[in-house]
């Protein structure tokens, strides 16, 4: 018998509140750190097709970036959000840690660089932020400043969570499925299913160059995930396909708490609503599963040759 889920508390609750008006600064400044480590990671891994080989993943501590190449040396960052701190280190024993604590973007950044230097791995990255409005770089922004460590243990949780369902979801397709995986620049965590034809040339999308969205969207997608709100959008359950196929907005879909955002060009489950139905896992399959079906059947997907039969 599979194990029950402890007893909720605002400490151990399995889908804790995350209210954009209590830990927006934090997210907001914990994106910009995230996306230093992110950008290592496309420093040193080659590319993989869909930019997977940037991503970071959550762990049962965290968020890590795994272990990478930097010459024959492996180099591996965790954000451990168990103690909070940043740990660098490498395959030859050497081991840096910074404490995730309230301090601005330019200082973590200062912190950051010299210890890959004192781990002998001195990466060299854009020091611009991505994906974001207004973008400053990294050793100039004095302004994000905030660090809620438990408002991060929640944002940390919740990955995990997710993860968890993402995991029964995708181990329902037979076809090319990616992992689950965090994407540093939206800071989204997220799982795509492919059809197995080629899509159409993208759009052009702000704040990333032609060619990373030519990769991404190379071949058709219905793809999920998992926003964790900002600019005071709160967070949120999504899938979108591309190309959209005629039809696919109208689909109806589950639960009823879903609906498709004309202003995202997605299918949104609203994290709150999720979290306080009476079922939040099935929900959220629920959602995962007909926005899928909304995709597959569209754009007709030879669904008896790419799923698991149940």
């Amino acid at each position: 018998m599979p194990p029950t889920h402890p007893a909720s508390s605002p400490l151990n609750e399995v889908w804790p509140a995350l209210p954009q008006a209590a830990w927006g600064d934090t997210i907001a400044t914990l994106q910009l750190w995230m996306q230093m480590v992110g950008k290592i990671r496309l420093a040193l891994t080659p590319p993989i097709n869909h930019a997977w080989n940037v991503t970071l993943y959550p762990t049962i501590r965290g968020v890590t970036t795994m272990p990478m190449p930097y010459g024959t040396l492996m180099l591996q960052i965790d954000f451990d959000f168990v103690d909070h701190v940043l740990v660098i280190q490498t395959s030859d024993g050497d081991r840096k840690t910074i404490p995730l604590e309230p301090m601005t973007v330019a200082e973590f950044y200062r912190r950051f660089m010299a210890a890959l230097h004192d781990v002998s791995c001195a990466v060299s990255i854009w020091p611009n932020p991505v994906e974001i409005a207004d973008p400053i770089p990294f050793e100039q922004d004095t302004m994000h400043r905030s660090y809620d460590r438990e408002y991060v243990g929640r944002f940390w949780r919740v990955l995990l969570q997710t993860t968890r369902v993402f995991t029964v979801f995708r181990s329902r397709f037979r076809g090319k499925v990616s992992p689950i995986h965090l994407f540093w620049g939206a800071l989204d965590l997220a799982c795509t299913r492919f059809s197995g034809r080629k899509a159409p040339q993208h759009p052009s999308m702000p704040g990333l160059p032609d060619r990373v969205t030519r990769d991404a969207y190379s071949h058709e997608v219905s793809s999920c995930g998992f926003w964790p709100g900002g600019s005071g959008a709160e967070p949120f359950f999504y899938s979108y396909a591309y190309p959209e196929p005629p039809g696919y907005r109208d689909y109806s879909i589950a639960p009823a708490l879903a609906n498709f955002d004309a202003n995202f060009g997605e299918f949104v489950l609203p994290y709150q609503a999720m979290r306080q139905s009476p079922d939040p896992d099935a929900a959220l399959l629920q959602f995962l599963q007909t926005t899928y079906e909304a995709a597959a059947n569209c754009a007709h997907w030879d669904r008896a040759a790419l799923e698991v039969p149940t």
